[in-house]
């Protein structure tokens, strides 16, 4: 059986990306109920080389932009990185889900061989289709998601495993 470049990406980037969305609604709301200032979530860490949370959720959108896009051939949409509030985060998720919906399977299935050639922090990338989406895309979407969610798991939020997998 052949795999769908299309449902193993669009659908599973969007779905985690609405539940992060929920998670920082709940943080934000926390945040709010605690009386503690948003900021104080928006720059947490999980250990001082990490990432802070606003970086994390930046990169879980650019992976998943970047991931469809490329499988696409078509241009990434540009973010600036500028995100300091909730309500921006959330602004940056709702884009990325949006960007997403314009894709069909028409664009990336049967792009399992595609060559990927791409600069990143001055060094050349070079991947195949399927395993791009396989071992890059996918994992780095998890990874900051589950990382965004530690982030605020490790600062009190009220979250559990239901809220990272959202309803099923």
């Amino acid at each position: 059986m052949k795999i769908s470049i299309y449902q193993a990406l669009i659908p599973v980037a969007i779905r985690q990306l609405e539940n992060l969305s929920n998670i920082l609604n709940k943080a934000s709301a926390h945040a709010v109920a605690k009386k503690i200032d948003e900021s104080v979530f928006i720059n947490a860490r999980l250990f001082p080389d990490m990432l802070p949370l606003s970086r994390q959720v930046q990169i879980a959108c650019d992976a998943a932009k970047a991931g469809a896009a490329r499988l696409a051939e078509i241009e990434i949409p540009s973010h600036l990185d500028s995100e300091t509030t909730f309500a921006q985060l959330q602004e940056r998720i709702q884009k990325t889900i949006a960007f997403l919906q314009t894709i069909t399977p028409a664009q990336i299935d049967d792009k399992e061989d595609l060559k990927i050639s791409y600069v990143q922090r001055n060094k050349e990338n070079n991947f195949i289709g399927l395993p791009y989406l396989q071992n890059w895309v996918l994992p780095n979407l998890f990874f900051h998601i589950t990382t965004t969610y530690a982030i605020l798991r490790h600062n009190g939020v009220e979250i559990g495993k239901k809220d990272y997998l959202g309803s099923l």
